[in-house]
């Protein structure tokens, strides 16, 4: 048996009416109805106490298997009983939160879209030399999100981007040009990585694509020691280092990398 959104409905699995909450259901059944003799198919669903609820086919729409945010580890969840104002109520008190979630999302966005940011000069002939010594050619994705991305930095508003991608399809170079794009207009730039393995690995792309201009750059991470670390903070403050690199803490799971220019 599956629902109208081709989810199976597995007998003795738990599942969710839409306005009766949380139930087992317990299969198929055909029931008899009115005195000539007529029948109706109908989804049985068991609430606390034992009480059921017949669905007919038609309504099947109303009927949802039970599924957890978590990896399937989570504990059975309690059952509903019919008619109680329970299910309601959550349902009230999750419609309430979701309507002030957009609400603040809707007014993030309005105060995102008056912000006023750094309007990043157009690129300069160091832009265009490093770009066109790159060891590879530029994938039409790439070159179009290379070419988003310097024209997001361009406008007088912050930039709200993500940059999405396969292992070696060439993210880290994105972040090298729109990185030095930054240094060229004097400002600071932090590149945020998930693990210290890939700062380490992004402070060598960065240095070696970046060695024949005056680009100052160091890495933040547990390879460095407190005796090492506290000068380069002071460096960094004085505005003495271009771009940093360092973990951001995430999971070591996370493959995002993020760029703050300041």
């Amino acid at each position: 048996m599956t629902t109208a959104a081709s989810r199976p409905l597995t007998p003795g699995g738990y599942v969710v009416h839409l306005e009766h909450g949380i139930g087992i259901y317990r299969g198929l059944q055909t029931i008899a109805v009115g005195a000539d003799g007529a029948t109706l198919e109908v989804a049985v669903v068991e609430y606390e106490g034992g009480d059921r609820l017949n669905v007919p086919l038609y309504r099947i729409d109303q009927l949802e298997p039970y599924r957890t945010a978590g990896d399937g580890d989570a504990p059975p969840p309690r059952l509903h009983r019919l008619g109680a104002p329970t299910w309601q109520r959550q349902r009230d008190k999750t419609r309430a939160a979701i309507r002030a979630m957009a609400a603040e999302l809707l007014d993030l966005y309005a105060r995102r879209q008056l912000a006023t940011g750094f309007s990043f000069p157009p690129d300069t002939p160091w832009q265009r030399e490093l770009e066109s010594a790159f060891l590879y050619e530029d994938t039409p994705d790439q070159r179009r999100a290379s070419d988003e991305v310097k024209r997001d930095m361009e406008r007088a508003r912050p930039m709200d981007r993500l940059l999405v991608g396969d292992v070696g399809y060439g993210k880290t170079e994105v972040a090298v040009r729109a990185a030095f794009k930054a240094v060229q207009a004097g400002k600071q730039v932090a590149v945020l990585v998930p693990t210290t393995i890939l700062a380490e690995q992004h402070g060598r792309t960065f240095r070696e694509r970046l060695a024949d201009y005056p680009v100052r750059i160091e890495v933040l991470s547990r390879f460095r020691s407190a005796k090492e670390t506290a000068p380069l903070v002071q460096r960094l403050a004085a505005g003495e280092v271009d771009i940093v690199i360092g973990t951001t803490g995430c999971s070591p799971r996370t493959s995002r990398s993020r760029i703050l220019a300041s």
